[in-house]
Formats: C-alpha cells, sequence, structure tokens
C-alpha cells in the first residue's frame, strides 16, 4: 500500500529556478540519458508558472573547464529551445554544481522574500541534487520535480555501468529522505493553480 502524499504548499514566496537545461548534454562526452520527457514535463510547468506570475530565476552552467561543451562561446553552452530566459526573467551564472556557490542567488531570494523553492533540471544527480541539498540547508523548503530531471548512466569503479534510472531513483530518495519534498510535474502544476486561485 502505498504511503500517502503530502500536500504542496506553494504561495507567492515561491520560485521556480530551471537548472543547466543546456544544449551541450547532447554531445559527447555525456553518456546515455533517461527520462526523454523530461522536456515536455519542464515546459509545461515553466509554462504554468509564468501564467501565475511568481518569480522565475534561470540556472546556467557556465564552465571553466578547457575543451567543455558547456564552456561560454561552445553552441552547447545555449539553453534547449524554449528554456531560454524571457525578458525579465533573471539569469544565474555558475561555474560549480550547486547553484548558491559563488553566485548572488541566496541574495536574490532574499531580496525576493523566497522561502520556497522549486527546482529541476539536468543533471538530477549532481548540479540538481547539490543546489538542493544547499537550499534546504540555508533554511528554504525545498521542492525537487522529480519528472522534470534527468540524468546519465554513470560509470563505477570496476568499470560497470549503473543505468540512469537507477541513478535517479536513488538520488531522488535521499533527497526525499532528508533534503526536499520530490514531486512529479502533474501535480505540482495542480497545486500551483489552486494556490493562485486561494
Amino acid at each position: 500500500m502505498n504511503a500517502p502524499r503530502s500536500p504542496i504548499e506553494l504561495h507567492a514566496r515561491s520560485v521556480l529556478i530551471p537548472i543547466d537545461v543546456q544544449c551541450g548534454f547532447d554531445l559527447p562526452p555525456w553518456p546515455p540519458r533517461n527520462n526523454p520527457s523530461m522536456e515536455a514535463n519542464a515546459l509545461r510547468l515553466m509554462d504554468a508558472w509564468r501564467n501565475v506570475g511568481w518569480p522565475l530565476i534561470h540556472v546556467r552552467h557556465d564552465s571553466v573547464m578547457e575543451g567543455s561543451v558547456l564552456a561560454p562561446g561552445h553552441p552547447g553552452n545555449a539553453h534547449r529551445p524554449g528554456f531560454v530566459p524571457l525578458e525579465g526573467e533573471p539569469l544565474v551564472t555558475k561555474s560549480v554544481n550547486a547553484a548558491f556557490i559563488g553566485t548572488d542567488l541566496d541574495l536574490r531570494l532574499r531580496r525576493l522574500g523566497i522561502d520556497t523553492v522549486v527546482l529541476f533540471g539536468i543533471s538530477t544527480d549532481m548540479c540538481v541534487s547539490t543546489t538542493a541539498r544547499v537550499s534546504a540547508n540555508l533554511g528554504y523548503r525545498t521542492i525537487v520535480v522529480g519528472d522534470a530531471c534527468a540524468c546519465f548512466d554513470l560509470k563505477d569503479a570496476d568499470g560497470s555501468v549503473i543505468p540512469a534510472d537507477q541513478i535517479q531513483r536513488a538520488h531522488l530518495a535521499t533527497l526525499r529522505a532528508e533534503f526536499a519534498q520530490v514531486v512529479d510535474s502533474d501535480d505540482l502544476i495542480a497545486a500551483l493553480r489552486e494556490a493562485a486561485m486561494a
């Protein structure tokens, strides 16, 4: 028997933060990815969020590693189609995993009076997870939209490959256990619309 789902509490002091939804993740050397529905789920979520008019802050990874497909100036650094910030939507750029480290993201959120952070993006086990952990440690109520995240197959120390679906499941479980409420996009959108009408 499944445990009852916790209600998703949203209000105007909630912010949506897409993380690193960039073209470079389709290029070598990135291995196979999971969750082909990630983009469609995320775009529906962004559209619903924009319709409500609550804050949306984009995060982009500007790699400082030589030859990286995510480095500024490389085509892979660009946002994927549909994920480019619209006019008036701030963009925070980072060069490490956590969007709060070396950026003004925390300051932006404090100035907006934000207390709830909603995250999705690439990759679940790296920049999404790290940002969610720091967000929780900074005192923000943190929500991760699991089906709007994706990650990659990962080589283990013995050379075997851990499939991306297993990586995603384990990391979302860890986040759920300690750092964040993990939800699906449909449930988040329904809660968003309900909150906006309250």
